[in-house]
């Protein structure tokens, strides 16, 4: 090893043009800023959907209907799932939690079991909510519901 043929690491370095520091870097004086201005004060932040003193896009736009901010979304899963899920994986129970680790669902989901398809294993589910279809269908196949509040 030579000092001529030393290397600084990989990713230890920037390959950026520092700029304000001097005129003779060719980025100095003004630091690619222009002159005057908002822009080119310390401490500017320009404001969500800010167009240069144009009238906005979101105050443009018309804006009409109704738009319920308390609606409570659920995630469907429908009997056809919970029957793939428990031949693939040999459940006679499903969970929430069995949900979540085999991408069903997400964490903090509300979860509702609808009728679609057919069930043929006897599982207890447990889920926030069920359909009547999908409650009947469940019972029918000898398994049992539990609803998480």
């Amino acid at each position: 090893m030579r000092l001529e043929s030393l290397k600084p690491a990989e990713g230890s370095t920037k390959n950026r043009k520092r700029i304000g520091r001097g005129q003779g870097s060719g980025r100095g004086g003004t630091s690619t800023r222009g002159h005057k201005g908002a822009q080119s004060r310390s401490g500017y932040s320009r404001k969500t959907g800010f167009e240069g003193g144009q009238m906005p896009l979101q105050r443009r736009v018309p804006k009409f209907g109704f738009k319920n901010n308390n609606k409570v979304v659920s995630k469907p899963i429908n009997l056809d799932d919970l029957q793939k899920l428990s031949e693939a994986k040999k459940l006679k129970e499903v969970t929430l939690e069995i949900l979540i680790e085999n991408g069903l669902a997400q964490k903090n989901d509300i979860i509702k079991v609808l009728g679609r398809g057919e069930l043929k294993a006897g599982l207890k589910v447990t889920a926030h909510k069920f359909s009547k279809t999908a409650q009947e269908a469940i019972e029918k196949a000898g398994g049992s519901i539990t609803v998480v509040e």
